[in-house]
């Protein structure tokens, strides 16, 4: 399995991993040596925090890595009509009565709460590639799917402010 990212996404990710590699895991070394050096370490609770903190690093990085390595690099193919990788995207839900506002994102990116949807997800796949005024049915599930109209789409870039999620 791979993760769609752009370049960007790959960007951060490497700078996520220097980071924990050069700052987080020197500290995680040093706090272990110093809980390691208060005593009995069968009742050192320091001691063994400091090494599930270094551990969850390690982890951390290996799955970042991971990540990367099997990566497929993905670019906004949409045309300039269409909704596409980073668009703001402004939809009517006629069964709610509702106008919601999404950011179409990377799977890395995705952070329903925030409004950035995941090209994966059900309103991702559904949003994209349609036009301004175009109706479209949301798939959730095989027995239930609702429908969205388009009514704006704003054009982004990808300015790599989104970020990545970070466990």
């Amino acid at each position: 399995m791979y993760d769609d990212m752009t370049k960007e996404d790959i960007q951060k990710i490497q700078e996520e991993i220097e980071h924990r590699k050069m700052v987080v895991r020197p500290e995680a070394i040093q706090a272990v040596k110093e809980a390691r050096a208060h005593g009995d370490l069968s009742e050192n609770f320091e001691y063994h925090a400091a090494k599930q903190y270094k551990n969850q690093n390690e982890s951390r990085i290996r799955y970042l890595e991971r990540m990367i390595k099997t990566a497929h690099i993905i670019e906004d193919s949409s045309g300039e009509d269409e909704v596409g990788l980073f668009n703001t995207v402004t939809v009517y839900v006629p069964e709610d009565d509702e106008e919601e506002q999404y950011k179409i994102v990377t799977t890395v990116r995705g952070n329903s709460l925030e409004g950035l949807i995941s090209i994966d997800s059900p309103v991702g796949k559904a949003l994209l590639g349609h036009k301004v005024g175009d109706a479209v049915s949301v798939q959730v599930s095989e027995t239930y799917s609702y429908d969205m109209v388009i009514k704006k789409i704003e054009k982004t870039v990808d300015d790599g402010s989104d970020g990545i999620r970070r466990f």
